[in-house]
């Protein structure tokens, strides 16, 4: 680390957790990044692209400029959909550097005044209330409430304002209440594999419905399923956001109460989620208690589709007469690098009619709470993929990821179109119902 005598300021990283000097240096600036991204796509700005970050991220690195308020707004500004990484030639690891880049902004504190109103309700919920279950579930009750009645939620979004609207909008139709799932749900026919069912915070308030779907398919397909009490959250929010230390004590506790599981696969149906859990390694990488262990815990780490392409799912569908469309959730297209697994078993059942989307791997706009703290650009964002969705006509538009669900679901319904929007393990419940 540098000092400025004459600024009197630090300048460079602090600490081991900081964007490392070989990763920073594998980008070539050949721009390839750039319409891949989607704030440079609609910014057109130099410092809005993933190398224009890379190269003000390097910079600090270099002593060459300071960690302040201008690196943290355009990092800030990013989605972290990471679909740069995809298009990198040269294997940038550009999530990597955009979570320590953060790190080290939120350490510094070094942020604009507009921002520090959002920096405070960053504080609350990543450092109080995704890390306690407790205050967790109380602050997700009345949207638990408006899940149960889509029609009072209905209501209550006509006579919102903008904002509000959205965020009503965002609410899960699924209109049924779910009860908790048997810690043990037997395997059906041949046993192929014991899985622990991956239940999460957002998941596990607003998607039972889809868990319930997943433990029925993995059952079907002979899997005993695992429903193990004291996990909780899986962190992601934390990294993405620059908070690790919580994120750590969360990552902690999943290891153990998966270690005592005793599973074969860890599955989820949040790819957010799972990106993060399959990072668990990097994550503890410095803590030689849980290092190995963090590994080993991330070999096992699964999304549905993948496990279920992987095992051979059971083909033994009724016939679905649905046209689907498939939107790719970023974290797993990009993240984890599964694409073909969910088209493949959509593809699988008889008489559903499926149509690829426009650019459907390109972001929605949801990116965790962006669309609450860049709502205009969130929006931009949102409008080309409802454009695309709007094209196919499609009965359901398929994701795999809580946001993309909510985001994707809010500009149908403002949009006034007829699509539902489902995850992959709803549509093959669907099917192997569509039987009897």
């Amino acid at each position: 680390m540098m000092i400025d005598a004459k600024a009197g300021q630090a300048k460079g990283y602090e600490g081991p957790e900081r964007p490392s000097d070989d990763d920073l240096g594998r980008c070539t600036r050949c721009g390839l990044c750039e319409q891949a991204c989607p704030t440079y796509r609609e910014l057109r700005v130099e410092p809005d692209s993933p190398r224009g970050r890379v190269f003000m991220m390097k910079q600090v690195a270099d002593g060459e400029a300071e960690l302040d308020e201008h690196l943290a707004e355009h990092l800030y500004i990013c989605l972290g959909c990471r679909a740069c990484e995809t298009a990198c030639p040269s294997g940038v690891p550009y999530g990597r550097l955009l979570e320590y880049g953060r790190y080290q902004v939120e350490r510094r504190g070094e942020i604009s005044p507009q921002r520090r109103g959002w920096r405070r309700f960053r504080h609350f919920a990543f450092e109080q209330l995704l890390p306690n279950q407790g205050l967790f579930k109380l602050f997700m009750a009345p949207a638990q409430l408006l899940q149960r009645a889509p029609w009072l939620a209905s209501i209550a979004a006509a006579i919102a304002p903008g904002r509000a609207r959205k965020l009503l909008d965002m609410i899960p139709r699924n209109g049924s209440a779910h009860g908790t799932l048997p810690e043990q749900i037997p395997a059906e026919g041949e046993h192929r594999a014991r899985v622990g069912l991956f239940t999460g915070c957002v998941m596990g308030s607003l998607f039972g419905h889809v868990h319930e779907s997943l433990a029925r398919v993995l059952r079907h397909n002979g899997c005993d399923v695992v429903v193990a009490r004291d996990q909780w959250c899986c962190g992601a929010l934390n990294v993405h956001a620059g908070e690790r230390d919580f994120a750590k004590q969360m990552a902690r506790r999943n290891i153990v109460v998966f270690e005592q599981a005793k599973v074969d696969f860890i599955v989820l149906d949040s790819a957010g989620c799972g990106a993060v859990m399959k990072e668990y390694g990097e994550l503890l990488r410095d803590d030689p208690e849980y290092r190995e262990r963090a590994e080993a815990f991330a070999a096992k780490v699964k999304d549905a589709s993948e496990l279920l392409f992987d095992l051979g799912v059971r083909t033994d569908f009724g016939t679905l007469g649905k046209r689907v469309t498939y939107a790719d959730a970023c974290h797993l297209a990009h993240g984890q690098r599964v694409r073909t697994q969910p088209r493949a078993l959509l593809k699988r059942i008889p008489g559903l009619d499926y149509v690829e989307l426009r650019n459907a791997d390109r972001c929605c706009g949801a990116a965790g709470v962006y669309s609450l703290t860049q709502p205009e650009l969130s929006a931009k964002i949102l409008e080309e993929k409802i454009d695309a969705i709007e094209e196919t006509n499609a009965d359901y538009l398929v994701t795999g990821n809580p946001g993309c669900h909510m985001q994707i679901q809010a500009g149908l319904l403002e949009r006034g179109l007829k699509t539902k929007v489902k995850h992959i393990v709803e549509v093959l419940d669907e099917a192997y119902a569509a039987t009897s």
